[in-house]
């Protein structure tokens, strides 16, 4: 399994290089091999298709735009370093937004419905996911549905690993109590 990653690994080197030559076949090909992955890292962060969209084409803009500044050899932990950026840049205009609309309003987000997979239980987790803090959601979302290794994380948010694991053991432990709750 890691001769495997360590050959994925290379290959992505390998575009990466190619893509900060101006090579807009390489550049197309990463946008695939990430955009599920990125687009699911939104989704779950801002239970909303638009949202999930707009940040997207944002962090691909932004790829394109900076793909020179990055090492090919952390190109997915800068990506989603980037990523995680945008979503806090986005909570903040989000939070700027409600204020300016109603300032009797103090959380607009726990107001709106996320939209309706048909699949209850992901639907009960996504309505309890969004009930965590911001950057403990995040955390989850990056673990569990990016699959982004515990190392990976720690990297990318300047954490110790250890607080990266205690993060992640606090949210879910607090997620299952979340659930368990909503079954009374």
């Amino acid at each position: 399994m890691k001769m495997r990653n360590m050959a994925a690994s290379e290959q992505i080197i390998n575009i990466v290089c190619l893509a900060q030559k101006g090579d807009k076949d390489a550049f197309s090909r990463l946008v695939d091999l990430y955009s599920g992955r990125l687009y699911g890292y939104f989704y779950r962060l801002t239970y909303n298709r638009d949202d999930a969209n707009e940040l997207l084409s944002e962090l691909f803009l932004k790829m394109f735009e900076k793909i020179g500044a990055c090492r090919p050899e952390t190109f997915e932990a800068w990506l989603f370093r980037t990523a995680s950026n945008l979503f806090t840049d986005f909570l903040r205009t989000k939070k700027r937004r409600e204020k300016l609309i109603s300032h009797a309003q103090q959380d607009i987000k726990t107001e709106i419905e996320p939209e309706k997979t048909g699949d209850f239980l992901t639907d009960k987790l996504t309505v309890q996911l969004r009930k965590l803090e911001p950057e403990v959601a995040e955390i989850i979302v990056m673990r569990y549905y990016s699959q982004l290794s515990f190392e990976e994380l720690a990297k990318l948010r300047g954490e110790p690993i250890g607080t990266v694991l205690s993060k992640v053991h606090r949210g879910i432990k607090k997620l299952k109590e979340l659930m368990e709750q909503s079954d009374d």
